[in-house]
């Protein structure tokens, strides 16, 4: 049975229903990909919480837990670019349905998990591909898909939905692992992707304006687009620009700081400073509540300032919070310490995807950045998995957290001169206005 035979009747369509009520489909498009993200990001978020009891159920060691999240980490970085060239080919719709069948089936597995092998495969391999395909990629395209206007503030809201993931997920996570045991609330994650998301992504998923009878949001009958915005760029085109490389370097920092630093190890480097795992996810899941703030903001910022400016501030902030981490031992700091991350913990990924739109072209969003979403990865796996063995050699983070500051400023230094410069003549669009 395709999904085309499951559409609902025309009338009953949610297209013609938001048109009745003039609301432009490109909306729901945020709405779905805004739940879809935020279920998948509070499913990557889920290690956080488990690396503890893992090590009790079956007596593995930090650096062996942390070498499956590396790996699932990368996978789900590798699943970008891949994700991204089916979706320029295929269209939204048929591919994320099927990376969320993926991703079901990865996290269902992981509860019947039994040996060290089987949470390699299970949780490194299929949850990271599963949720890779529906992450950071998705919310791009959505934005340059669906939107002529607007295009910083969407991508902001659906950065949000990342942090609203963590937020949520979390210190619910954490109450049921406490009450109940990992197992419950691995099988909890299963509910939601298979019983609720699933079948709403077959419901209002739709890969393009056209599908629907619209174009574009903000655009308007015989306006022809940009040159720049409407060109496809091929891949080994962009890997001979000096910007692309940039771009992905400053991204690769990114995710060594965020999802593999502090996504992965932040609750056992607090528990190891007095805190509770109660208070440690608390405070984790204070700063996905500011990073909803920062990455919306950082949207609408991104629409009115240069992007690069703005990317090469939030990475210095960053890296002199890490600095000061290892020295926080009490709640109030520490609270502070993740205002001050939070607002930026994502708050890169609007800069980003317009420097690369920018660039490239927003037809080339899907492919090109999805190479920079897998960049962004290897330095989550690289940070997972060294911040896990660094703790077994010298007994804490300390030194892995003064690694990502110090990684942290260069990235700074790095995304203000991406597009300093006038690009060598490749044959690729100039970039926009503000780059």
């Amino acid at each position: 049975m395709s999904l085309k035979s499951l559409a609902l009747p025309s009338r009953l369509s949610p297209s013609t229903i938001a048109s009745r009520r003039g609301i432009h489909y490109g909306w729901v498009m945020v709405g779905i990909t805004f739940l879809l993200v935020t279920v998948t990001a509070g499913i990557r978020s889920a290690p956080g919480v488990m690396i503890t009891p893992l090590k009790e159920d079956f007596g593995w060691s930090t650096g062996q837990i942390s070498l499956a999240i590396s790996l699932s980490i990368l996978t789900l970085g590798l699943a970008g670019p891949v994700s991204g060239k089916l979706i320029d080919r295929y269209g939204i719709r048929p591919v994320i349905i099927g990376f969320l069948v993926v991703a079901s089936f990865g996290v269902i597995t992981t509860f019947t998990l039994q040996a060290l092998w089987q949470f390699y495969i299970y949780w490194g391999l299929l949850v990271g591909f599963g949720a890779g395909g529906t992450s950071i990629v998705l919310s791009a395209t959505v934005a340059n898909t669906w939107f002529f206007e607007r295009r910083g503030l969407v991508t902001g809201i659906l950065g949000g939905a990342a942090s609203a993931g963590q937020l949520v997920f979390i210190l619910l996570l954490a109450e049921v692992v406490d009450v109940w045991g990992w197992r419950q609330a691995v099988g909890l994650m299963a509910l939601l992707v298979t019983v609720v998301v699933l079948p709403l992504a077959v419901v209002f998923l739709r890969s393009r304006p056209s599908d629907v009878g619209l174009g574009a949001y903000g655009s308007r009958p015989g306006q022809l687009p940009l040159a720049s915005d409407e060109r496809l760029v091929p891949m080994k085109e962009a890997l001979r620009t000096g910007d692309f490389w940039l771009i992905a370097l400053s991204f690769s920092v990114c995710g060594f700081t965020t999802i593999g630093l502090v996504g992965t190890h932040f609750i056992p480097h607090a528990t190891e400073h007095g805190f509770t795992e109660k208070q440690a996810a608390g405070i984790l899941s204070i700063i996905g509540a500011f990073n909803v703030i920062g990455t919306i903001a950082s949207g609408w910022l991104t629409d009115r300032y240069s992007p690069r400016k703005l990317l090469a501030l939030y990475y210095a902030l960053r890296g002199l919070s890490l600095v000061v981490l290892p020295a926080i031992s009490t709640v109030p700091l520490m609270s502070a310490f993740a205002v001050v991350f939070g607002l930026d913990y994502i708050a890169t990924v609007p800069p980003t995807v317009m420097l690369t739109a920018n660039r490239f072209g927003r037809r080339s969003v899907g492919t090109i950045y999805g190479w920079v979403t897998f960049a962004h990865m290897v330095g989550g796996a690289i940070a997972a998995a060294m911040a896990g063995y660094i703790h077994d050699a010298a007994g804490d983070y300390g030194y892995a957290m003064y690694a990502g500051g110090i990684l942290a400023l260069l990235a700074a230094a790095i995304a203000f001169n991406i597009g300093a410069r006038p690009p060598k003549a490749t044959g690729l669009p100039a970039p926009a206005a503000g780059y």
